[in-house]
């Protein structure tokens, strides 16, 4: 009979794990980052730009949870 020797730290599976850590991590960060812009004034281009992504992107996944915050949002006519 085999005796049942627990894996080895440092595998794949931790190796994941680890990813799935640091992309919430990020999230959180990028969630914070975003508000303060806004909160300083920034305009959707400028956030989007600073981020590499589009500004229909990170409206898309930014304004609503600022809006339900109460933080005013500037407007692109405005």
């Amino acid at each position: 009979m085999t005796p049942n020797i627990p894996p080895a730290t440092g595998g794949p599976a931790d190796g994941l794990a680890s990813v799935v850590a640091l992309r919430a991590l990020a999230d959180q960060l990028e969630d914070a980052e975003v508000e303060r812009a806004v909160r300083d004034g920034w305009s959707w281009p400028q956030v989007a730009q600073a981020l590499g992504v589009t500004r229909q992107a990170v409206h898309k996944k930014h304004a609503r949870r600022l809006a339900a915050a109460g933080i005013e949002l500037r407007r692109r006519n405005g």
